[in-house]
């Protein structure tokens, strides 16, 4: 058994940690080459991937609620809402329709993510996947800035990776908690308030930094 002690301390350290990883993020948030369009169906396919991981806020939100949804029955569907106005957002924003103060309500639903998850509140699953559909066209809407411009061969592919990894990311979070819960269910809760906390330090600072902004 892991002792109790190094336990609080790794939960107690999460916050920290994810967000002195912001101090990197600003420079990688919106593309992972530095700042080119992709040009091919690789380039595209491979910043659809890097995008929402080197995107911390965008990953914090990812993780935080696919380890949400892992306490809801049927939670998976949470997931499909999330990706699907992923989607939605990005080709409203690439079709023109911009959404004033999206970045600030990027850093509102990292916030709201962090918040649910460090409770125990109990929410249909109906009103996750209405919130998550408009949590995605947010982050959605952010991903589009990388892609504006570019062929039709490197968006599509772009898409193709956004989907991939934030289903992968998401569903490796759920199943994750399941993990946690079936193998020491005592630790789920610290563990997701641990995590609740770091996802809503990350919120709080980029929400700082886009109305400073």
């Amino acid at each position: 058994m892991i002792p109790e002690l190094p336990m609080r301390r790794i939960l107690g350290a999460l916050p920290m940690t994810l967000a002195a990883a912001l101090a990197a993020a600003p420079a990688w948030a919106h593309h992972y080459m530095d700042n080119a369009l992709p040009g091919t169906f690789v380039e595209g396919l491979l910043s659809g991937l890097g995008h929402p991981l080197i995107g911390v806020d965008h990953a914090a939100f990812i993780i935080a609620t696919g380890f949400l949804l892992g306490r809801v029955t049927g939670g998976m569907w949470g997931v499909a809402a999330l990706v699907a106005g992923s989607l939605l957002g990005t080709a409203s924003h690439l079709n023109g329709y911009d959404i004033v103060g999206g970045e600030i309500g990027v850093a509102l639903s990292v916030i709201v993510a962090g918040g649910l998850l460090m409770g125990r509140w109990r929410i249909e699953l109906s009103w996750l996947i209405g919130g998550l559909t408009l949590a995605g066209a947010l982050h959605g809407h952010a991903y589009a800035e990388a892609i504006f411009g570019a062929e039709t061969t490197p968006l599509y592919a772009y898409l193709a990776g956004l989907t991939l990894v934030q289903l992968g990311v998401a569903a490796a979070a759920f199943l994750a908690y399941r993990r946690l819960t079936a193998a020491r269910e005592a630790w789920a809760g610290p563990v997701s308030a641990g995590l609740g906390a770091a996802t809503g330090a990350v919120g709080v600072v980029f929400l700082a930094i886009n109305i400073a902004g």
